[in-house]
């Protein structure tokens, strides 16, 4: 498995990994254009044998000084490997700031525990966050 910065050129990848992913949440195509050039996001693909097995996305939010790390995806076939904790520390590494935030449903038990293991704490819960009305769960470190 080796980590790359992702590019426009990801874009179809990228649309597959988050409808295996996210089956409700699932991000839209002008969505993933956007987090795809956006020029201050940091984009990181995992890829193995070719093809994309995980991604994550974060993005400076100077005026808050803290930086939100908007997605975190990993092949489904893939995960239980330690993926998503690589991504999450290459994400970690390339923020500018040293307050790090992110929101994952309530009800995802094995990324709350990941994100725990990795020093995140819970700061929120945003109700009816996600689209079919379940609560989004706010967590963040300090670096």
């Amino acid at each position: 498995m080796e980590l790359q910065t992702a590019s426009l050129r990801d874009l179809g990848a990228l649309r597959k990994l988050e409808k295996a992913s996210f089956e409700k949440d699932a991000w839209p195509l002008l969505d993933l254009i956007a987090v795809l050039t956006w020029p201050e996001v940091i984009r990181i693909k995992a890829m193995e044998d070719g093809m994309m097995i995980g991604f994550v996305a974060g993005e400076p939010r100077y005026s808050r000084k803290e930086f939100w790390i908007a997605t975190i995806a990993v092949d489904p076939r893939y995960q239980r490997r330690g993926i998503g904790r690589k991504l999450l520390r290459a994400c970690e590494e390339q923020a500018k700031l040293s307050r790090l935030k992110l929101t994952v449903r309530i009800s995802n038990q094995g990324a709350i525990s990941l994100y725990e293991r990795e020093g995140y704490r819970t700061m929120d819960i945003w109700k009816s966050y996600y689209v079919d009305g379940e609560d989004g769960l706010v967590m963040g470190k300090n670096l």
